[in-house]
């Protein structure tokens, strides 16, 4: 591959992600569907439909026409064969707090696996330059980056979903302690939920909302938080949910088991806690031995050797 192939290729990526951009914002002048015209009148039940409104048209797909649709699409349950099937995504999504679908996460991959193929193709072009490469060789730097972008995207994803579980895990003891007091006070368990999720900020407390919300359309209130719990997977908030719908179901009170699983969850948090610092210090050994034990030493060493020369 020569240099001015590899020029070609970059802005033929260029152009072609420019007229994309610039057909995305093209209106739809096809008749809308019917669920584009009842959504506006069930944005307050429905999240679903508050998803659709807010969303603009992004996918150029049906202005380009039906032509890339079926490769997209294959390659889209490629990605879904090779890093896990849809329900294992749709649960790191739901975990990560996106809003995205399964189908629009395995788009955006393709679009990450794509740039890492451009940048591939920059580095196969130098590397050939440089090396004389044959071509099957830069063929695979441009495949290793290509699938470097991909497994990237789906890293960050996990790495999200941990990182908001663990926002969870931590506001989970604050939570069941509110909890405690409301109820403690005399309100219901339904009414103790919707104040921490009116008054409440974080990850939590919108997660509680979603449970109001589910049962302000009709669903039961274990049921709610049954769903909830099966789609975090949070085996902290799992505990809870369950011996919350336990209770209701014996009608055991329900104050003496929220303080119980108060403590459990400050005892676990403690419990994480030391276990990280003795992961951790080896590790913190090294800032110790490797800056503060030499700069000691220099400190303690250095004014004698200046004495010495100055006495000699």
């Amino acid at each position: 591959m020569t240099p001015a192939i590899a020029w070609a290729v970059v802005c033929g990526l260029t152009l072609g992600i420019g007229l994309w951009a610039l057909v995305s914002m093209m209106p739809r002048l096809s008749r809308p569907r019917l669920v584009d015209r009842v959504a506006p009148y069930v944005l307050d039940v429905s999240e679903g439909a508050r998803e659709l409104v807010a969303r603009r048209p992004a996918d150029p797909l049906p202005v380009l026409g039906f032509v890339f649709a079926p490769l997209v699409g294959a390659l889209r349950r490629a990605l879904g064969v090779i890093l896990g099937g849809p329900d294992a995504t749709g649960r790191r999504l739901r975990q990560a707090g996106s809003a995205l679908s399964v189908e629009d996460f395995r788009g955006r991959q393709l679009v990450w696996g794509a740039t890492g193929a451009g940048i591939g193709v920059l580095a196969a072009a130098a590397a050939g330059r440089a090396n004389s490469l044959p071509l099957l060789a830069q063929l695979g730097i441009v495949l290793v980056f290509a699938a470097g972008g991909v497994a990237l995207r789906d890293y960050l994803l996990q790495r999200a979903a941990k990182a908001r579980l663990a926002r969870m895990a931590g506001e989970l003891p604050t939570v069941l302690e509110f909890l405690t007091l409301s109820l403690s006070a005399g309100e219901g368990i339904l009414d103790a939920v919707r104040r921490i999720s009116r008054i409440s900020t974080g990850e939590l407390s919108g997660e509680l909302g979603r449970v109001v919300a589910d049962v302000n359309t009709g669903l039961p209130f274990a049921e709610s938080l049954d769903g909830v719990s099966r789609d975090l997977d949070l085996p902290p908030f799992t505990r809870f949910v369950e011996q919350v719908t336990g209770a209701l179901d014996r009608g055991t009170p329900l104050v003496e088991v929220l303080r119980a699983q108060a403590q459990d969850s400050r005892d676990d948090a403690k419990r994480e806690l030391l276990e990280v610092a003795g992961k951790k210090e080896v590790a913190m050994l090294i800032p110790l031995v490797f800056l503060i034990l030499p700069i000691t030493i220099a400190f303690a060493i250095f004014p004698g050797i200046l004495v010495l020369r100055m006495g000699l």
